[in-house]
């Protein structure tokens, strides 16, 4: 993996992330670094493994997901 995967993302970063209807784009709002309560349910983040809350360009569905999942899009 290239080190620059390991290069956190910052708000209004363009990334793209598996979803079970296939690949999707999206701008990051928020960037967590402390656990966060989304609809219910907890997702665990800290500053060296932060969640990711992102904007789906298509249908402005909101997800959070780590950085692991995330591809970085050139503008």
């Amino acid at each position: 993996m290239p080190k620059s995967s390991t290069k956190p993302f910052k708000r209004g970063d363009h990334v793209s992330w598996n979803s079970e209807a296939g690949r999707v784009r999206g701008h990051i709002l928020r960037v967590h670094t402390e656990d966060v309560d989304y609809k219910g349910y907890i997702h665990h983040a800290s500053p060296d493994d932060p969640q990711y809350e992102i904007r789906s360009d298509k249908t402005d569905h909101v997800a959070l997901h780590k950085r692991r999942a995330l591809r970085l899009l050139k503008s």
